[in-house]
């Protein structure tokens, strides 16, 4: 399994590393620079607003049936049939909410039209990772990877020709960066759709009720855990904008700072894509799973710690980099969410791995938690900080997830503590941020001492022995 996982990993993060930095540094980060941080700071609001009820749309079928199919493959033909009826259903239901609560917050006659594309391609985007946890499911994790940076590419060729092309008189508009996201999601669900139809027996479309209460019930806790996670990760920018007199400027200047952190976090992200599946299976199967635990995160955690602290350290530079305005207080704001990316990633092995042994009553009760000290933290930390108030709240409570669910995981799992590790550990951190902090001091470009930061922290975790390089080889080549 370790070999499965190390190979794919590989692969998918090979892929997203083609892809994604031009779409995040080289589109969005154009868009945000030509409409402005108001402009996009209407856009980043409405966006975060339409994935608070994202759960509608899913109500966590998708984590549900990537466990489901990964330990019975036979039931892909029937899940397929019963569940698509669902989603369409979850869809309406999805959008009547999602308006009637815009409503009621009082957004305008542009907010809405701009949020009715936004519950499209949410509707779209929800659908594709639905069709991809079939793949992923059955361990098809090639195909998957592919798929998984194919709405990106898309988009990259559309937004590249409606900024560069010259096709148009007029300025670009936010909307036009919607609405090419709508296509690209459109493209992408109709390829995967006929990958997933491929691999399934004779289908038809079935509104099965007794089959959708079943199918909801065993999935309601998952739904409910995608809720809350998504609340205390995304509610921030719409509390700035509601709370504030110049909430979409504020929101504007926080998404600029918080787009690097949310780039960070798609690549740490791939690790829970394709350990899900794998623990899910392992455990299924009565396997030990602590050994795939300690590897995964060994070799997330190592450049995680490397990009936050370079990342820390020449935080005014990397956003002067990206941004033409508030670069400043972006900064300030993107110094203190990067740091969450070490919490984040925690949730990322430990999590996945509590919710693939099926604990979600001990992970919604947390992610609860997680909400009301985020709530609580934005309604004190906003009116007196403004934006850097919301990035303050992010990290503390990112920070309580994190520790909270690896204690949670060594309690069920029976982690043993090996302290000479945990001294190794934290001997290793220590020399990262050392690294990072006397890297200022050298007359360098700051940028050929980031990327330093970074291969230095490696090669100090071969030195530490965190990562073995002979272990890597002798795990792509002979599985062992």
């Amino acid at each position: 399994m370790k070999r499965k996982f190390f190979t794919n990993l590989s692969l998918l993060l090979l892929l997203n590393l083609l892809i994604k930095p031009f779409w995040i540094f080289g589109i969005d980060r154009t868009v945000q620079n030509v409409v402005g941080a108001e402009e996009y700071g209407l856009y980043f609001s409405l966006f975060n607003f339409s994935l608070l009820l994202n759960m509608l749309l899913d109500l966590g079928i998708t984590n549900y049936n990537n466990r489901n199919i990964a330990q019975h493959n036979q039931l892909l033909s029937k899940s397929l049939s019963n569940i698509v009826g669902l989603k369409l259903l979850l869809a309406i239901l999805y959008a009547v909410v999602t308006i009637v609560a815009g409503f009621f917050i009082g957004y305008d006659w542009r907010q809405f039209q701009i949020l009715l594309f936004l519950i499209l391609n949410q509707f779209i985007a929800s659908f594709i990772l639905y069709l991809r946890s079939n793949l992923s499911g059955l361990h098809y994790f090639k195909t998957d990877s592919f798929i998984s940076v194919l709405d990106r590419a898309l988009m990259i060729l559309i937004c590249s020709v409606l900024l560069w092309g010259g096709i148009t008189n007029t300025d670009f508009r936010i909307e036009w960066f919607v609405y090419a996201q709508t296509v690209a999601y459109v493209l992408t669900m109709l390829i995967t759709l006929v990958i997933v139809y491929n691999k399934a027996e004779l289908l038809s479309l079935n509104f099965d009720r007794r089959y959708f209460l079943a199918t909801l019930k065993k999935s309601y806790p998952y739904a409910l855990l995608a809720l809350l996670m998504v609340f205390y990760y995304r509610v921030d920018s719409v509390m700035l904008e509601r709370l504030l007199p110049d909430g979409k400027v504020q929101a504007g200047i926080y998404a600029q700072g918080f787009r690097v952190l949310d780039a960070a976090a798609m690549f740490a992200f791939l690790f829970a894509v394709l350990l899900l599946p794998i623990f899910s299976r392992m455990i299924k199967q009565k396997e030990s799973v602590n050994q795939l635990t300690l590897f995964s995160f060994l070799l997330l955690i190592v450049p995680v710690l490397g990009v936050t602290f370079a990342s820390y350290f020449y935080r005014v530079e990397l956003i002067d980099l990206l941004y033409h305005q508030h670069v400043e207080i972006s900064s300030s704001i993107f110094g203190v969410l990067i740091l969450c990316f070490i919490g984040i990633s925690f949730g990322y092995i430990f999590g996945t791995l509590l919710t693939a042994n099926g604990n979600l009553r001990e992970l919604n009760m947390l992610a609860a938690g997680g909400v009301a000290i985020n709530i609580i933290l934005n309604l004190i930390l906003i009116p007196k900080y403004f934006a850097l108030g919301s990035a303050i709240a992010s990290l503390i409570t990112q920070s309580i997830v994190a520790i909270t669910q690896v204690i949670i995981a060594k309690r069920i799992f029976k982690f043993n503590i090996n302290i000479k590790r945990i001294a190794i550990l934290s001997l290793f951190v220590a020399g990262v941020f050392a690294i990072a902090k006397l890297s200022i001091h050298v007359d360098l470009f700051w940028m050929y001492k980031f990327v330093g930061i970074i291969v230095l922290s490696l090669i100090l975790a071969f030195v530490f022995r965190l990562i073995n390089l002979k272990v890597l080889y002798n795990l792509f080549k002979n599985g062992e």
